[in-house]
Order: structure tokens, then C-alpha cells, then sequence
């Protein structure tokens, strides 16, 4: 009735514990009606986070019957991040002067997605936008429109609406008119659970099942190559899943701060995935859904195929482990920018810093100190080894320690500010006693702080299109040098991975290497390859888990084998 299928040569083996030891080769069935499946469902979703709630709310409009499974027990990435949706041409926007269209949307973000999607898709993404977010406020997700009065990579809780990329840069701005278009879920400090806890309830009331505490080791295919269902480990008895909750739970609080812990925790839950749980076979008719996340959590994956970020510290839950992409791969999908990797240094807030200089290991500056911080990352670590060290002066750096004072930053913004400016500082009277210190050539540190204060007690131009708000010469010392490198201890630099399965840009149905799309097989959210899959601004992944996940629950619900 049914045999083993060869594993995919693109993937280590089955079992390898380099990599990922859950996803197994996936099983073949001559006839999928005289299997033993232990559910039914027309659409079934892997992975109940931003993407996959999207996926099932859209299938389940559509009139679908939805089975998702994860897991834990729901949310994944999307409920502890910062709730934020980039969205163009909204009321939001609109109530406080900005009229926003989707062209200057697309003009931007043509820049920053430099054609990891077609321009068709990007038009149609912007183009939606406006009416994605109502679809969120419609399930009950809560924004509004205050509007941040200052540039920083994420605002106070008495603003939701900001400049959350590069918009208002020069050089971007010349090419699509800026607008503010991170659009932050209300709620204090990170809202992600503001933003998905609600969907979440609007799954449930709508009659979208979920199987949680559920691990996805296989897909089932029949003897055509179409993807018929999906077998899982589900953790059984009621003390097992609460045990695996609290570790899970206990994991996801702690892994910024200790990370030590967190594996511990998360080396508990696997230990009861694998000795208390239960197997269970479930078919979907119409098709699979794949979104699980990306991989940032498997860390041999990362040091395999994106080293240079592998000292940076991860972003998103334990899920995020390459589980999702595996499935695919074992059906032969193909993956792309599986090596693209986003890296946040964000140095604003404090705004002083912005205002200082960031140079690599040379003395050099290159980049605008100004620019959204996975922009920084990017050439921090791409061109310069990841090497960082922001240089400030005396004025500056009292101006940085008011800038994060009571309500004016969030907290994991000040804490991180001040515990940096104390125990990751080095201080010099002078540049070169500084260069010395920091141990980069004197010279070359020197001219670029002469250069750079000269362009800026001038008001010439700054060679990286730095503007004059955020330029302040530094004629004396004392001096103050950071780092703030991939690798720094006391300053960790955030990572997430952006590659994942290729996808049909119009249906979201997996894609083969040849071209060719995997019958009942589709995938969404950092899972697949979409928008944020080059570059990363806030609120663009988790807008393309809405424009992907809605998507491919469509294409899903729909029965459309791609």
C-alpha cells in the first residue's frame, strides 16, 4: 500500500543531526482512499503562526474545511515580534497628511527588495496593502494612527504609525515620495501578540481546526507526485503537553538572556517529541500549506549556508529550524537566497549615535549611519567582515544617555543603549590614543574623522547621502568607540534568515528545480522565498505572511495543483 521514497539529494539524510533530524523522505501511497488517515481535512496547514493563521482564515472564507497543526501551540514568530504591517495608502496615513499611493510604495520598495519578486508580484503586494490591513482590523487585530515625530527603528507606546525602512533617506527619497508606512499593532512594548492573538480567536470562531504540540516529520504523496497529506508526532497525555508547554514557554522568554537556558528548554521539548508523542496521519484533499518559518534556529544550517552571520544571535522561536523548507525539499522543491540573511544593527534609538561615525577595522566609514539597521547589517557583514565600531564624542554620547531616559525609548531599547555605553566603550582623550585603543590604523581613523567633520561643519555633501539632521561635527575629544560587530558580546546583533522554497508568484504553489509547480503543495511567510527575501525593513515580513498566507490558502482552498 505504500513505500519509502528516496530522499532528495539536495538534502543530507534522513536522521542526520547536522541538520535536521525530524523531516523524514516522504511517503508514498499507490491510493490515498485506503490508507488509515487519522484526520480529514480539505486544507492542511504546517505551521500556525502569521502565515499560516492567514492561510487558514483565507481557506476557511473560501469555505474550506482547515486543519492546522503546530508545534507548539500557535503564533510562532509573528506573536513575539513587534506587530508591525508596512501597508501604503491607508486612513492611517491619510489622517495625518500623507498621501500615499500604491506607485510611491512600489518605487521604494523596488529599491529595497532589488528583484527577489517580479515587479508584477511587488505591484500587486502594494497594491493590496491597504485592503490586507482592513482584512486584519476585520479579524479584530487593533491599529491607529499616531504618528512618530522622530526617525527610529521602532517607536514608543504613544506612537503606532512611523517611518519603519529607509523612506525618508535622501537617496530614496528622491526616487519615491517617503511616507510612513509601519503600521504597529496597538499594544505595549512588542504587540506581536496583539497582532495574532486575535486572528488566532477569529480562526477558532470561524471553524478552523488546530492540533497543536504537533510535529510535521513527512509529507505523503501518491503514486502521481501529489502532495495527499502529512504525517506528525503529536505529544500525548496531558502532563507531557504541559511540561512541553512550560519548557516551550520558558525557551521563547529567555533565549535573548540566556541563551544556555533556552537550549536546555528546548532540548526538553525534543526529548518528549520523541518519547511521548503519538504518530498521526492526516490527508488534505485539496492541499498542504508550508509555513513553518525560516531557519535562523538551526544553527548547523546557518553556519552551512550563511556563516558569516552565524555569530549573530537568532530572532524567532525554536520552530524556526528548517523544518518546513525540508518538507518541501524532500518532494524535490526547489530553494533560493537560502544564504541571505538579515542582520539588524540598529543604532537608533539613541538618535545621537546616528549622528556619530561607523567604521570597520581600517578606520573607514561606509555607510550612512542614518540608514534602517538591517541595511547596516548588511554591509557590516557583506563588505566589511562584520566588523562595526560607532565613535562618538563626549556631546554626543550625554546627549545618547538623555535620549534614553524614562519615555523616551522602550525599555529592551534603553537597557541595551546604556549597558553599552558603560561596559562595551572604550575612551580616549584623543582619536589617535582612541585608534590605539580600539586597534585600527591612527591614520586612517583620523582623516576620516577630519573628513567627516569638515563635510559637516560645512554643510558639503556626505559621500554615503547623509543629511544634515543627522550630522554633528566632533572636533575634540574625550572620544568614545563602541563595537558593534556581528560577534559582540555585550551589543548582540539580531538575525533572521529570508530565503526558503521557491513559489509560484500567483498561486504560491511550490515549485520543482525544473520549473514546474508540486501538485497540492504550497508554502508561505519566510518558509518560501517573497518580498523580504533580499532585504529587510520592519513590518515587510510580516505584510508578505498576509499577502503570501492569504495566497496560498486561497490557491489551497481552491484545489489549484499550481
Amino acid at each position: 500500500m505504500s513505500r519509502e521514497a528516496p530522499t532528495s539529494s539536495t538534502l543530507p539524510a534522513p536522521g542526520d543531526p547536522d541538520w535536521h533530524s525530524r523531516v523524514e523522505a516522504p511517503r508514498v501511497v499507490d491510493d490515498p482512499d485506503a490508507v488509515p488517515w487519522d484526520d480529514t481535512a480539505e486544507v492542511v496547514v504546517v505551521g500556525f503562526g502569521g502565515a499560516g493563521v492567514c492561510a487558514a482564515l483565507q481557506a476557511r472564507e473560501l469555505g474550506a474545511d482547515v486543519l492546522c497543526v503546530d508545534r507548539a501551540g500557535g503564533g510562532g514568530a509573528t506573536a513575539i515580534s513587534g506587530g508591525v504591517v508596512y501597508a501604503g495608502g491607508t486612513r492611517f496615513q491619510q489622517a495625518n497628511g500623507y498621501d500615499d499611493t500604491p506607485e510611491a510604495m512600489f518605487r521604494y520598495l523596488g529599491l529595497e527588495t532589488d528583484g527577489c519578486v517580479s515587479d508584477a508580484t511587488l505591484q500587486r503586494f502594494c497594491a493590496q496593502s491597504n485592503a490586507n490591513l482592513t482584512w486584519l482590523e476585520g479579524h479584530g487585530v487593533p491599529f491607529e494612527g499616531s504618528l512618530c515625530p522622530v526617525k527610529t527603528s521602532y517607536p514608543t507606546n504613544r506612537h503606532y504609525l512611523y517611518y519603519s525602512g529607509n523612506e525618508a533617506i535622501d537617496t530614496y527619497a528622491a526616487v519615491a515620495k517617503p511616507a510612513p508606512r509601519g503600521h504597529r499593532a496597538k499594544g505595549r512594548g512588542l504587540p506581536g501578540a496583539a497582532l495574532y492573538a486575535p486572528l488566532q480567536r477569529a480562526a477558532a470562531a470561524a471553524g478552523v481546526r488546530s492540533l497543536t504540540r504537533a510535529t510535521a516529520r513527512r509529507l505523503v504523496v501518491d503514486g502521481g507526485g501529489r502532495v495527499v497529506g502529512v504525517e506528525v508526532d503529536v505529544v500525548a497525555g496531558a502532563w507531557a503537553r504541559w511540561r512541553h508547554r512550560f519548557w516551550w514557554n520558558l525557551a521563547s522568554r529567555v533565549k535573548n538572556y540566556a541563551p544556555s537556558l533556552a537550549r536546555t528548554c528546548t532540548q526538553r521539548c525534543e526529548r518528549l517529541e520523541r518519547t511521548a508523542s503519538t504518530p498521526r496521519r492526516l490527508r488534505a484533499t485539496r492541499g498542504v500549506v508550508l509555513a513553518a518559518g525560516g531557519f535562523i534556529y538551526n544553527r548547523r544550517m546557518v553556519a552551512d549556508l550563511a556563516p558569516a552571520y552565524r555569530p549573530g544571535m537568532p530572532l524567532g522561536t525554536p520552530a524556526c529550524d528548517g523544518s518546513g523548507i525540508r518538507l518541501g525539499q524532500s518532494v524535490g522543491a526547489a530553494v533560493d537566497r537560502m544564504g541571505v540573511v538579515s542582520a539588524w544593527r540598529f543604532i537608533n534609538p539613541p538618535l545621537a549615535w546616528a549622528k556619530g561615525i561607523f567604521v570597520d577595522k581600517a578606520g573607514q566609514r561606509y555607510c550612512n549611519e542614518a540608514v534602517y539597521g538591517a541595511k547596516l547589517g548588511r554591509h557590516m557583514v557583506e563588505e566589511h567582515g562584520g566588523v562595526g565600531i560607532l565613535i562618538v564624542d563626549d556631546a554626543l554620547r550625554r546627549e545618547a544617555f538623555r535620549q534614553l531616559g524614562p519615555g523616551q525609548a522602550q525599555w529592551f531599547q534603553q537597557a541595551p543603549g546604556v549597558l553599552n555605553m558603560l561596559a562595551n566603550s572604550r575612551s580616549a582623550p584623543t582619536i589617535d590614543a582612541l585608534a590605539q585603543a580600539i586597534k585600527v590604523p591612527a591614520d586612517a581613523l583620523r582623516a576620516t574623522l577630519d573628513a567627516y567633520n569638515a563635510a559637516a561643519s560645512a554643510g558639503t555633501p556626505d559621500p554615503f547621502g547623509k543629511a544634515d539632521d543627522f550630522r554633528q561635527a566632533m572636533p575634540t575629544g574625550p572620544f568614545h568607540a563602541m563595537d558593534c560587530g556581528i560577534a559582540s558580546k555585550r551589543f548582540p546583533c539580531p538575525t533572521l534568515t529570508l530565503g526558503g522554497l521557491v513559489v509560484d508568484e500567483a498561486t504560491g504553489a511550490v515549485r520543482r528545480g525544473d520549473g514546474s509547480t508540486i501538485p497540492g503543495l504550497f508554502a508561505a511567510g519566510r518558509t518560501a522565498v517573497g518580498v523580504s527575501s533580499n532585504n529587510y525593513v520592519s513590518g515587510l515580513s510580516i505584510a508578505d505572511c498576509v499577502f503570501s498566507g492569504r495566497r496560498a490558502g486561497r490557491s489551497a482552498a481552491g484545489g489549484d495543483a499550481g
